[in-house]
């Protein structure tokens, strides 16, 4: 049975509100997306029990967190939440180990268990362990409060903006290890960002903010398929994503063949597990737009595919369209221009070249 997250809250700061009432249904990884101010960090504390001042209530499961007519609210260690934050905030005195330690020690008396080699080998922390946290990069002091937070065995792992303050490439390495947790551990996990690029990579579910309220709440696929949320449509990283399964492999060549429904596509590589399910991404400016089935072309993927929608943004010069591939939408970012010289409307077929597809390889061997 899946675990529930219900919360009805209001609080007021500097002349911003927060009014949610919301139920999240736990299972893998739930996004909280919104920009900056939007109220995505006071909602993770009030869940954790880190403030005060809000009214409402909040109730994991069974559990009754929070509730201000009863006046009812369980501090945070009896809330068995782990909290990660945009600095790592490890113990500086003792070393990778020791901070291990530390959280292991104080969860002992939880009944879930999690156990310290598992979550050092899952997060390849063995050559760290006798480090000093002022000796590791930023990269590596977050897999350790990862580790840390893990330890503390919680019912429920919370995620605030724990990639913001490190590089690209530090990001992108530390993202598969953040997916991994939550399929390996079976720990729900609520990941707060401003960045629709980690949003799309990780989440299951996303709940969309937007000055202190909730604009949009489904599964990720959904809300990436929305073009009137400007949360999605003005980003670069823009897209979509689909379940798709490894179903040939072409040594030869070095290409591997995903079934995507009754569509094919085809990705480079051969590190890809026979008949594994994988994640697939397609950024919108990644996909074209051709009336009739092209021929000449140096781009391996092209889908016939049916035009449902078309979101034209006056404001700049281009439009987003969605296009129904027969086993999920498309996104397509195209210029407002082309629209009008290609005379697109809904309900035209056409066919989508789509350039590079992005290819989530936890599965891979």
């Amino acid at each position: 049975m899946m675990t529930t997250l219900a919360v009805q809250m209001a609080r007021s700061l500097s002349g911003f509100t927060l009014s949610l009432d919301v139920k999240f249904s736990l299972s893998g990884i739930t996004g909280i997306l919104g920009p900056s101010g939007a109220g995505k960090t006071t909602l993770l504390r009030a869940i954790a029990g880190l403030d005060a001042g809000q009214t409402g209530r909040i109730q994991f499961a069974d559990a009754l967190w929070f509730d201000s007519e009863q006046q009812v609210n369980l501090p945070t260690h009896k809330r068995a939440v782990g909290y990660v934050f945009q600095d790592a905030r490890l113990l500086p005195f003792t070393d990778v180990a020791g901070n291990l330690r530390f959280a292991e020690k104080r969860s002992r008396h939880r009944a879930r268990l999690i156990d310290w080699d598992d979550v050092v080998d899952t997060l390849d922390l063995g050559a760290l362990l006798k480090r000093m946290p002022q000796s590791l990069s930023g990269g590596e002091r977050q897999r350790v409060a990862l580790a840390r937070a893990l330890l503390t065995r919680p019912q429920l792992l919370l995620l605030d903006e724990p990639l913001s303050a490190n590089d690209i490439q530090r990001k992108k390495a530390l993202l598969p290890y953040i997916r991994k947790l939550s399929t390996h551990f079976s720990v729900p996990m609520i990941y707060v960002s401003h960045a629709l690029d980690e949003m799309v990579a990780l989440t299951d579910r996303l709940l969309v903010l937007r000055e202190g309220e909730s604009i949009a709440h489904d599964t990720t696929e959904a809300v990436l398929q929305r073009l009137d949320l400007r949360e999605v449509s003005a980003s670069r990283d823009a897209g979509a994503i689909f379940a798709a399964t490894v179903v040939a492999h072409d040594t030869a060549l070095q290409l591997s063949t995903l079934s995507l429904g009754a569509q094919h596509i085809f990705v480079p590589g051969l590190s890809l597990v026979m008949n594994a399910a994988v994640r697939l991404q397609i950024h919108s400016h990644d996909v074209a737009i051709a009336l009739a089935a092209p021929s000449g072309l140096s781009i391996r993927n092209v889908l016939p595919c049916r035009v449902v929608a078309i979101d034209a943004d006056h404001g700049s010069p281009f439009a987003e369209l969605l296009l129904d591939i027969g086993d999920g939408l498309l996104r397509s970012r195209i210029t407002r221009a082309s629209v009008l010289e290609l005379k697109l409307a809904v309900g035209d077929a056409v066919y989508a070249l789509i350039k590079t597809v992005l290819v989530d390889n936890t599965s891979a061997s």
